[in-house]
């Protein structure tokens, strides 16, 4: 009990942190000196950092998704065979959602890299 305590403690303590340390990059677009290529180089480098990141961790949570709904999958299969049609239904939809994660973080890079809202901050 007091551990949960300590670590909810630890979590709103360290968002805190991370929300005051971020804020003055979120305003500092108006700041931001004319345009020349070395800033044009450093956003688009920025925005290529960001999209694989972006792709990369939504890759990894729709691989441990469709695992984990797999591994269920054969255990109940394995545990009662004659019901392998209903666990098969339930776990193809689930693998569907789990995916949808990929989806969702390949568009999110995509408009990253092509569509990318700040340009008009960053690139004049």
């Amino acid at each position: 009990m007091l551990h949960q305590f300590f670590k909810r403690i630890l979590t709103a303590f360290t968002s805190i942190v991370v929300l005051l340390l971020a804020s003055p990059v979120v305003f500092a677009a108006e700041a931001i000196p004319a345009v020349d290529s070395n800033s044009k180089a450093v956003f688009a480098v920025g925005a290529m950092i960001a999209a694989a990141f972006s792709i990369g961790v939504g890759a990894v949570g729709a691989a441990l998704g469709i695992g984990s709904a797999a591994n269920a999958a054969c255990n109940a299969v394995g545990r009662n065979p004659g019901v392998q049609g209903k666990i098969m239904m339930t776990m193809l939809v689930g693998m569907a959602m789990a995916e949808s994660i990929a989806i969702y973080a390949l568009v999110i890079s995509l408009v990253l890299l092509y569509a990318n809202p700040y340009k008009s901050y960053f690139l004049g």
